[in-house]
Parts: structure tokens; sequence; C-alpha cells
């Protein structure tokens, strides 16, 4: 066992009893190296976070530009920084309209916890309503609008007031009340098996929120970014949400989160109290730069038209005895195949090829594919053949 891997093992708080462990010695592009010299092509992109790539040009030369002007100066919302200002001005620009400001958090969970209470703050109600199977963060907030008992009843007492309707069932639509203050959800369930909401469910749910006056979060921090083939996820279902959360790919490798709505509802967290949301390192300038660097990489060139073709290029290439079907948008794709013992051998047996897969949260039949957007069609083949290649030997 390497050094590098010994002491992560024994100092390094982790989060299973068997991580994968690879010791990283560099990344670029869709490629990990390690320790040892071994490349790995790399369909996880930091479960969907590096949307451009390890050590995009464009990124890296954001940052360190930044980093010859200031890093830290203060807290949240009292100093005028420029990446963090322009990020959002054209943050918005790419926003419905009815998305106005954005609050800079530095991850997804706590850009979940911003959201809640500004939907509590703004309503002047507690019931929060999530779905069965979702995913949104493991604070205390985000973990009570969690969707599976088994992950969160160790945790126990969390936020009062919270139930939960069934991912994609109009039925369930009526326990969505004059009490809710919110309603959050996955624009597409991540966890669960990237579930994509059937047809006019979005628009339904977003409909009963304004019939009883409730809130409608959309959680974009995987499918935000690119990654489905639109800038936002809720772009491909035609509904506009009161709030919208982001994460992950924002970032170009570093972390960040926000959300954004009506200058009418972010207005709440400015009096009655004052400083209704805060945070130190928020809108940090280095990170901002990065953000704003994956922005314009993103809106200003091919990669988002892109996807589709991609996508269909990773169906084509996937087809096999072994794998059931396959779920999902875009660049976010989960083959099901027969059993988890299964994926399990799959994602151990590439590991041992050069290719990197990983798990998802709920749905163990499930294999993850978020690879960097940036992969070409070369390398996607690449990584399909070791995968049809290591099903053949199971």
């Amino acid at each position: 066992m390497d050094a590098l891997k010994e002491d992560f093992l024994e100092f390094q708080a982790k989060t299973t009893p068997h991580p994968l462990a690879l010791s990283v010695k560099k990344a670029k592009g869709a490629y990990i190296t390690t320790t040892d010299n071994k490349t790995y092509l790399d369909f996880i992109a930091g479960v969907s976070a590096c949307s451009l790539g390890h050590r995009h040009p464009k990124v890296v030369r954001a940052i360190r530009n930044q980093t010859k002007k200031y890093l830290h100066v203060m807290v949240y919302g009292e100093f005028a920084q420029a990446p963090a200002v322009q990020l959002c001005k054209e943050l918005v620009a790419l926003l419905p309209n009815n998305q106005e400001r954005v609050y800079l958090t530095n991850s997804g969970t706590e850009a979940i916890e911003g959201a809640l209470k500004l939907a509590k703050r703004a309503t002047g109600r507690s019931e929060l309503i999530g779905a069965h199977f979702s995913y949104h963060g493991s604070t205390q907030g985000a973990l009570s609008l969690l969707g599976s008992e088994h992950q969160k009843k160790g945790y126990r007492p969390l936020l009062p007031d919270t139930k939960f309707i069934r991912f994609n069932d109009e039925k369930d639509l009526e326990a969505i009340t004059s009490k809710t203050a919110a309603v959050l959800l996955e624009t597409i369930q991540g966890g669960a098996g990237f579930i994509l909401p059937k047809k006019e469910y979005l628009q339904k749910v977003k409909y009963r929120c304004e019939q009883v006056g409730a809130l409608l979060i959309l959680d974009e921090i995987q499918p935000g970014f690119g990654r489905t083939g639109k800038f936002f996820g809720f772009e491909h279902f035609g509904v506009e949400p009161d709030i919208i959360v982001m994460g992950k790919g924002m970032g170009g490798g570093l972390p960040v989160g926000a959300f954004s709505a009506s200058r009418e509802l972010m207005e709440v967290f400015e009096d009655r109290p004052k400083l209704g949301h805060i945070t130190t390192f928020g809108g940090n300038p280095v990170v901002a730069a990065a953000c704003l660097a994956t922005l314009r990489e993103l809106r200003d060139s091919k990669l988002i038209a892109e996807i589709p073709k991609k996508e269909a290029l990773f169906r084509s290439e996937l087809k096999h005895k072994q794998i059931k079907e396959i779920r999902g948008k875009g660049l976010m794709l989960a083959p099901l195949l027969e059993n988890p013992e299964l994926v399990d051998q799959v994602i151990f047996k590439c590991m041992e090829h050069g290719l990197l897969l990983f798990w998802l949260l709920w749905e163990k039949k499930a294999l993850r594919i978020s690879p960097p957007l940036t992969i070409t069609e070369k390398e996607i083949r690449k990584g399909c053949a070791v995968i049809r290649k290591v099903l053949d030997t199971l």
C-alpha cells in the first residue's frame, strides 16, 4: 500500500467502510492518474461536478488571474467583488424572468438550507414537502427533506412539519395545501436512478403550489449547467420554479452552491431580522472566478448543443443483453443491470481496466455514468467498450 493511501485510511474521516481509495497524482480533461502512474478514463466527473473536465485551461486561468488580485476580503454580502457580482449578473441573464437575484453559497446542501429558510420566511408557513427517494444533501434541513428513512433515522429529531409525496404521482399533489411553505423536488431524481418527471408533472406541481400559495423549489444541483442538454434541466419540462438551487457543475471543480429567486423573495433576508441568511465564504472571489469561466464556456461554446448527440452515442454503444434499460437524460445516465451484486462487479472490474464508474444512492441496480461534458466521442466509445467487455465476462 502506498504512503498516501495509508495516511488517507488512517487520518481522514471517511463516508463508507470501504472507499475506492485511489491515490490521485494528477487529473486532466477526462483522465485521472494515480500515484502508481495508472491512468483512468473518468465517467464520474466528481459526481457530476467537473462539468468541463479536470483542470480546464479557462478555469485554471481564471483562478490564477484572480489570485493575483485578492482572495477572501469580507463576509458575503458586504463588499462588491467583481467575480461574484459578474457571476450573478450573467447567471440571472440565463434564468427565467422570475429569477432576479442569486445568493452564492459554499455548497449545494448549503444552498438547499437557504432556499428552505427563504420559503418559510416568505410564506410564514412551516410545512415542507419533499419526494420519496430524493436526495438534497446531508445537513439537517436537507436531510429532513431526504426521501430515505434508512439514511436519516439515526439523526432524528430533524425538522418538524415535513412530509413526502411520490415523484410523478399526480394523486399525491392533494397533499400540498395552504399549510405548505414549499415543495422541494429534484428536477430529475438523482439517487433514485436518474428518474425523469413525466409529461407535465412539474407543471402540475407548480399549478398546485400557486393554488394554495406555496412555493416550488427545484433542485438543479445535478442536472444544472448543461448536463441534460440545456443549461438547466427544468427547461425541458416547461416549468418556472419560484426558487432554483444550484451547485456541482457550476464551479468547474471548485466547491460552490447558489440559489436564486425573485427580488421580492430575496429581500426578506435583508430585514426583520437583518442577516436572515449569512455565510462567510459564499461568493469567494476565486471560486466565483472559476464559476464565471465555467458559465461562459458552457454558454458560448457548442458543448451543450452537443450533449444530445453524446447521449445517443452512449445509448448506442451500451446495447448489451445484461443492460435492461438506460435511464436519465443527457450525460446523467443510469444503465440498469440485473442486481446490485452485478453492479459492484462491473464497477470494480472496469476500474481494473482503467475506467471509473460509480454507484447511485438508492437505486442499487444502476451504474452511474456522468462524465465531463467535454468528453469526446472517441472517449465515449473507449469507455463503453470496456463496459461491454466486462459484462461479457460476468
